[in-house]
């Protein structure tokens, strides 16, 4: 790859959720976005690189493909690890780590292919291995094919820099956003969720309302790379459009007052709290907001277990009946893992529903038309 290729982006998303992030990347310019399983892949330069990390809500990673050959055993491996122009993107003095997955191939065992790589980085390019390293070499051996790829993200990009109190089993920002996205809210309308917990869905769509850059507040593996041109990010990032006022407003509820502490200030630090409102309420107590409809998102518990299931279904008719008795108008996207808890709502869904995975559980979106 000579310098002035463009480089082949990886945009890394939740299986089930790539049309969402194919949709927000072409809306952030990314024109040539295209889908991939697993996520979606634009072409571009490193500035492009920095605008994926610092612009998109929907994505955990943005990795750059380095290279590719094809490879039978391990001797190859080490020959062509060797040869491999690791100073065109590495620094010597930045330790690295390298993760290697390995699927119908040859080449079979990763922590050996592994150990060929870092010897390489070591031997050839004086680099340093770390298993703690924020920079990290990912190769994907399949079908006889390697594939070298830098993640240029560091920690995953659900990591905002402002939500420091979170409470048992959260909803990331990125799944977040492209649930949001999938239910149709451009940043125009107001948004309630009914059970909060550490204020994700609220303060992720107020970002989206105003405009704020994700990434504002926080660090990327690519700072220490090669390649980075520090001047040039902080004219980028001086380019970028400041946050814009909004009339909507967004609200969260819970009935853990510890949520809706944790919520506030999570709010506070993310620099939305004029505009967000959070409430201690049961679902029984909800009521709408004044003004014009908009969207209510939920992500309730799920029932992994049958007596769980049992359990949660009264939950999940007085959300049904509470959001049918008061909030006409409004259009509803809930997340659970069972077709039976979301029927016990009454709600009547849409049938087109998207399937995703959180948290290794296999879930679905399901979305209504606006309640009547």
């Amino acid at each position: 790859m000579t310098q002035n290729e463009p480089l082949e982006i990886f945009l890394v998303t939740v299986p089930g959720l790539e049309a969402a992030l194919c949709d927000e990347a072409r809306a952030c310019g990314f024109v040539d976005a295209k889908l991939d399983k697993g996520g979606v892949t634009v072409m571009g330069s490193w500035a492009d690189v920095w605008r994926a990390n610092l612009l998109l809500r929907g994505a955990s990673h943005v990795l750059v493909r380095l290279g590719a050959f094809r490879v039978m055993h391990l001797a190859k491996l080490d020959k062509a690890a060797r040869k491999f122009p690791w100073g065109d993107t590495l620094r010597p003095d930045v330790p690295v780590r390298v993760e290697v997955t390995c699927k119908k191939s040859r080449i079979y065992h990763h922590k050996a292919a592994a150990e060929r790589f870092e010897t390489a980085i070591v031997d050839e390019f004086g680099g340093t291995i770390s298993p703690d390293a924020g920079v990290c070499i990912k190769v994907r051996i399949f079908d006889d094919m390697c594939t070298i790829s830098i993640d240029t993200s560091g920690e995953s990009l659900h990591k905002r820099g402002y939500k420091e109190a979170v409470n048992k089993a959260p909803m990331r920002e990125n799944l977040a956003a492209l649930l949001l996205r999938d239910c149709g809210f451009k940043g125009d309308e107001p948004v309630v969720d009914p059970m909060c917990g550490s204020g994700t869905f609220v303060i992720e769509a107020a970002e989206m309302a105003t405009g704020m850059v994700p990434g504002r507040a926080r660090a990327f593996a690519f700072e220490q790379l090669a390649t980075f041109d520090l001047e040039a990010f902080v004219n980028l990032k001086e380019a970028l459009p400041s946050a814009a006022d909004t009339s909507a407003r967004f609200f969260g509820f819970d009935r853990d007052g510890g949520a809706i502490k944790m919520s506030m200030a999570n709010a506070d630090r993310a620099g939305v709290a004029a505009i967000t409102a959070f409430e201690r309420k049961t679902i029984s107590e909800l009521v709408a907001p004044e003004g014009e409809p908009g969207l209510v998102i939920i992500n309730p518990p799920y029932g992994m277990r049958i007596g769980e299931v049992k359990k949660l279904r009264n939950l999940y008719q007085a959300l049904g009946a509470t959001l049918t008795a008061n909030f006409k108008g409004w259009r509803v996207g809930i997340v659970t893992n069972n077709d039976e808890l979301a029927r016990a709502t009454g709600l009547k869904f849409k049938k087109a529903k998207t399937r995703f995975s959180h948290g290794g559980i296999p879930v679905t979106l399901y979305q209504t038309p606006p309640i009547k």
